[in-house]
């Protein structure tokens, strides 16, 4: 397929670790919300058949030696994205909780900026989250907001739209520690005079599984992102510093 032609496409990354009892169902309706998206599922290690099923839904597959975590993952999705010459690219969860109806949606949002992030607490569906959890997002939302000098309400939300600036930027950059791949990025990618947009989206229940809860759960969640947001400040110091010494 010419550039040309994947100009005019959408790419669909779907990262995926021991999801074979979901992303089937994901795959598959990813491929019938429009024909014009191409699905990659970059299979993170994974030790059950998440790369049959995939590939059997009709999704491209890019197998991981061994488990990178969700940054690894993407990176190497947004590699593949450059690669092939696609100009947008999103992130789609493999646990069916990201609605493949609302991709065209958040593309859309590429329209206005380099990155369009699919937010989970802008008035639209049920989503809730409480607690220490909740206290933690609201920090992180504004200190972000503050930076992307726009308001944004999900900075974690990992059902974001990348155009071509976005996606050569993170495959300069796109850490895989914890929260790196939503927050740390996001971050990065401001500094670089990237642009950040929202827009409203329902968020599913899980297929499978459940998530982790409870109130020890929450706690820790709050403290490491704090923490997250520290270590993206200090990279960011770190680097300012460089490019001192360099001048």
């Amino acid at each position: 397929m010419s550039d040309n032609l994947r100009a005019d496409r959408v790419l669909v990354l779907v990262p995926a670790w021991n999801e074979e009892r979901s992303v089937g169902a994901t795959v598959r309706e990813i491929r019938a919300a429009s024909p014009r998206y191409d699905v990659v599922v970059i299979d993170d290690g994974s030790t059950d058949d998440t790369a049959v099923v995939a590939r059997d839904a009709g999704a491209t597959v890019l197998s991981l030696p061994f488990n990178l975590g969700v940054g690894g993952a993407m990176r190497t999705g947004f590699t593949y994205a450059a690669r092939e010459g696609y100009t947008r690219a999103i992130q789609v969860d493999a646990d069916g909780q990201h609605d493949p109806a609302d991709i065209e949606k958040v593309v859309a949002g590429l329209a206005r900026a380099d990155i369009s992030i699919g937010a989970r607490f802008s008035d639209v569906g049920t989503y809730a989250v409480r607690g220490p959890r909740r206290w933690a997002m609201i920090v992180l939302a504004s200190v972000v907001s503050r930076i992307a000098k726009s308001r944004l309400t999900d900075v974690t939300s990992g059902f974001r739209a990348a155009n071509v600036r976005a996606i050569d930027q993170y495959v300069r950059y796109y850490p895989a520690e914890y929260l790196g791949d939503t927050l740390d990025s996001l971050v990065a990618a401001l500094h670089a005079g990237l642009t950040v947009t929202q827009v409203p989206v329902a968020m599913r229940p899980r297929a499978h599984g459940t998530p982790s809860q409870g109130p020890l759960g929450s706690t820790v969640y709050l403290l490491r992102s704090v923490f997250a947001l520290l270590l993206a400040a200090m990279r960011r110091t770190g680097t300012g510093s460089k490019r001192e010494e360099r001048a």
